[in-house]
């Protein structure tokens, strides 16, 4: 039988594992205790970030086919979902870290300089698998986020930037979203028409309401028009793309109003599982955002207002790291643009029985 005199230790090659364990102050002489601590938190970070790029190797592999039955969608929800989990620990694990004081830290900070979380190549292809952009990070000490990484490293990191993120592969299953429109139905022009009659209706209410006065009344009745304003790029592609040139949305026209449509009839059977998917998603950009954050808040409790290992401005640079890496913003803004159940314009038959033949199969 296959691996009947395997053994424990042999399997997880613990023997190597836990011989990975070097400690630059034992090797300067005087070993400081809280390193050990210090290098297997960050060991395990880089275990967690292998479990997640090969999730996202196979999330990349399920969403770059041209059709995606029910049995593949199920699958990278539970893709998505393994990674959000992960998240979850990532977050934890600066608690453990944090049992450790600056002073503790202090003891052997010197030992690490020039090395820096910063030359994390894993962390950084998650990062490019996910659809993080060149354009969308900061830079680091005036240099590149590569800048500081080995020339096989930098090779491996930068490798990425041209290839398929999550983030493209997810906008073109979007964009063959099938039920937008079907022979006199489109759902760009009914929602239009329903958007327009609800925030009349809301009007006219703010209009005869006898207990604002007029100063109130007008500011109110201005608020309409610019929320109107704030509609008008869903339904006129130009406005989409001029917002796509100012940095204000970033996933194409149709892709948005599909994301949209999924999230307004989430009830429906065959909608159930890309609902789950663009919410993982929001979850994970979430998960990251709250992990930078979190380590971000780390570092101005361990080093104060210090640089940084790696010779970055250090907690400011992690706080304002944070602020923009986000992937799937566009997943974010379709709350703005949500309106009651009772609003919803009517599915046409042929769209009801298509999604449920479709979930059916």
């Amino acid at each position: 039988m296959p691996g009947q005199n395997l053994y424990y230790g042999d399997y997880l090659q613990l023997a190597k594992l836990l011989s990975a364990q070097a400690l630059e102050s034992e090797k300067a002489g005087k070993t400081v205790h809280d390193e050990m601590l210090f290098v297997i938190v960050h060991q395990a970070y880089e275990l967690w970030f292998k479990q997640i790029l090969w999730e996202l190797d196979d999330l990349l592999r399920i969403l770059g086919r041209d059709l995606l039955d029910e049995q593949d969608m199920g699958i990278a929800v539970s893709r998505l979902r393994r990674i959000s989990e992960i998240q979850t620990v990532l977050i934890q694990q600066v608690a453990v870290l944090e049992t450790m004081t600056p002073l503790d830290f202090l003891d052997f900070r010197d030992h690490l300089f020039p090395a820096s979380g910063f030359q994390s190549a894993q962390f950084r292809l998650v990062e490019n698998k996910l659809g993080m952009r060149p354009e969308d990070r900061m830079l680091l000490a005036g240099a590149t986020y590569t800048a500081r990484f080995t020339p096989e490293d930098r090779e491996t990191v930068e490798s990425m930037e041209g290839e398929p993120s999550l983030f493209d592969l997810v906008e073109q299953w979007l964009e063959r979203t099938p039920f937008l429109e079907s022979g006199g139905f489109q759902f760009r022009d009914a929602f239009q028409a329903a958007v327009r009659g609800r925030l009349e209706a809301d009007r006219q209410v703010v209009a005869a309401n006898p207990n604002l006065t007029p100063e109130e009344r007008e500011a109110q009745l201005k608020e309409f028009a610019f929320t109107m304003e704030a509609y008008e790029a869903l339904f006129d592609e130009a406005k989409h793309v001029d917002q796509q040139k100012a940095g204000r949305r970033r996933m194409s026209h149709r892709a948005f109003q599909a994301a949209l449509f999924i999230n307004l009839y989430r009830d429906q059977p065959a909608l159930h599982e890309p609902y789950q998917l663009l919410e993982l998603l929001m979850d994970i950009d979430e998960g990251f955002t709250a992990w930078r954050h979190r380590h971000a808040q780390m570092a101005l409790r361990m080093i104060g207002r210090r640089i940084g290992t790696g010779g970055s401005a250090g907690a400011k640079y992690l706080e304002k790291s944070a602020e923009r890496s986000r992937v799937f913003g566009d997943l974010f803004d379709l709350s703005t643009f949500l309106i009651p159940r009772e609003s919803r314009p009517a599915l046409p038959r042929d769209i009801v029985e298509a999604m449920r033949f479709r979930y059916q199969g």
